[in-house]
């Protein structure tokens, strides 16, 4: 059985470019005792995977000569495991393959019967990445104005949408006319703020007469800068990603705002993973299917 693989082949320098990878088809190993087989149905492209390149994060950096990590949905084909059966469909680190040969210690399974590109994203990283950031690290509370960078991508499309769920004023800021009428026709968000037009501290402002209460923050660098002048007292800014230094060389981009603005306006700053809030993962799904059935929620696949 042949297995198809695009391989991390060197560091990129700047923006990711098609020759930092290699396709490769290659046989696949023998299965030792512990490790299952398993056929890669989804994968997620996410942000983070370049984040891994540049050094070791909350994970293993990719190195050369790795087939490219990433997360999958994936169905056991062979297994040397009684807990797992092919046919089984796992969510694991399956890569940038179409199969992989994996320990059972890093299989987790999910209901076949569930769509899977619901799997890989509002039920898996995507959809708990919004949610936990939203209302454990934001607490964001009815009525108040929360803030979402990079809005119309996929966790802060899914942000905005919960945050009017929990009875707040969703404002997303993502690039272009397009992205932006999509958020307010499509997601229900009530402003859109269109950053590669004017200045964004002045439109955020405009957008937000009453201030930013929470600002989930997806991309870091100005407009991390801008959104924070716009904070209100006791503000919370949800930090997720920072996207706008991912393929900056040298020194990243620092706000000078910091920690001023922090300590005059009180505000609570915090990072988080995903994967610190997984005990919790069983009502953040309840919650999610909840407000998928009454419509409040749209998965975008």
């Amino acid at each position: 059985m042949c297995n198809r693989q695009w391989v991390f082949v060197r560091n990129p320098e700047g923006p990711v470019t098609e020759d930092v990878f290699v396709w490769r088809e290659a046989a696949l190993p023998q299965l030792e005792q512990g490790q299952i087989l398993v056929r890669n149905r989804m994968l997620s492209l996410d942000p983070a995977n370049r984040a891994w390149m540049r050094g070791p994060t909350y994970r293993e950096q990719v190195l050369p000569g790795d087939v490219m990590h990433g997360f999958t949905i994936s169905e056991v084909v062979e297994s040397t495991v009684q807990a797992f059966r092919p046919g089984d469909v796992v969510e694991t680190m399956g890569g940038w393959q179409d199969y992989a040969v994996l320990p059972a210690a890093s299989l987790s399974k999910r209901d076949a019967a569930v769509p899977f590109e619901h799997l890989v994203g509002i039920y898996s990283i995507t959809g708990l990445t919004a949610y936990f950031g939203l209302f454990e690290i934001g607490g964001v509370k009815p009525g108040e104005t929360v803030l979402v960078s990079a809005a119309a991508g996929a966790v802060g499309s899914v942000v905005g949408q919960l945050v009017r769920a929990a009875g707040a004023r969703a404002v997303g800021i993502a690039g272009g006319p397009d992205k932006c009428a999509w958020l307010i026709n499509e997601l229900g968000f009530d402003a859109a703020i269109d950053y590669k037009t004017g200045d964004v501290a002045s439109v955020i402002r405009a957008a937000c007469p009453e201030g930013v209460d929470v600002y989930f923050d997806n991309v870091g660098g100005q407009i991390l800068d801008s959104a924070l002048r716009a904070m209100n007292l006791n503000g919370r800014i949800v930090c997720c990603g920072a996207v706008a230094g991912y393929d900056i060389s040298g020194e990243p981009f620092r706000t000078q705002l910091l920690p001023n603005i922090l300590v005059g306006k009180r505000l609570r700053m915090e990072g988080f993973i995903v994967l610190d809030h997984l005990d919790q993962r069983e009502k953040a799904e309840k919650d999610l299917r909840g407000w998928i059935e009454d419509g409040s929620l749209q998965p975008i696949t």
